[in-house]
């Protein structure tokens, strides 16, 4: 039996809760904090400590990390550039859902083709996705390296790896650019958090009575 069926047949329901509706039960804006840069740049580090901070703000928060989305939804792909592609499209899919959900969700990714970051972005409106860009020089990456990546590549172990063999296109209009080699990790997330407060999106955090229409 064909489960495929003709894209005229398939609708896209509406439900009597909104995303605002949503959002007003969880007394905050939601959105896609995406965070992108070279392999060992700090993308990890920074989403953990920047939910554990929103979460202790009150905030309804979601990571989703490049190695723990390779274990499920996309275990099946592979690092070609299509298969990469096709990772950040599901992920950029689920965080849209995320987002309708009333969630703030944290995307670690190096995500390095601007086309897909961009795609991801088209996805909501535009005050929903918060692209920062994780600087590192990639000699710092290197010394990191805490799962010997860059050790492989280089030996050949590992094919087309981002900041080595294949490349990394550097966002040219990012929302915010931390560079961890010269920021501390507390510094890094006070850079996205005060973002976040200057543009209202979480200003009413937590304060569910307190609600306004910056999240409409």
């Amino acid at each position: 039996m064909d489960t495929k069926r003709p894209n005229s047949e398939v609708y896209w329901e509406t439900w009597e809760v909104s995303k605002n509706d949503r959002r007003k039960i969880k007394g905050h804006s939601s959105l896609i904090i995406w965070l992108t840069g070279l392999p060992s740049s700090g993308k990890t580090t920074i989403a953990r400590e920047l939910e554990k901070r929103l979460h202790d703000m009150g905030g309804h928060t979601y990571i989703l990390d490049g190695d723990n989305m390779r274990h499920g939804l996309n275990k099946d792909l592979g690092f070609s550039k299509e298969d990469r592609s096709e990772n950040i499209r599901r992920i950029a899919e689920v965080s849209k859902l995320f987002v309708d959900a009333g969630l703030i969700v944290i995307c670690a990714f190096v995500s390095p083709f601007k086309e897909d970051r961009e795609a991801a972005r088209t996805l909501v409106d535009g005050s929903e996705f918060i692209e920062v860009f994780v600087n590192c020089p990639v000699t710092v990456c290197m010394q990191r390296d805490p799962k010997s990546l860059y050790k492989k590549a280089i030996s050949g172990q590992i094919k087309a790896f981002t900041g080595v063999n294949d490349p990394y296109e550097t966002p040219e209009t990012p929302e915010l650019v931390v560079e961890t080699h010269v920021l501390t990790l507390p510094d890094c997330v006070d850079v996205i958090i005060k973002y976040l407060q200057d543009k209202g999106l979480i200003e009413y955090l937590g304060k569910n009575n307190a609600y306004s229409n910056n999240c409409e």
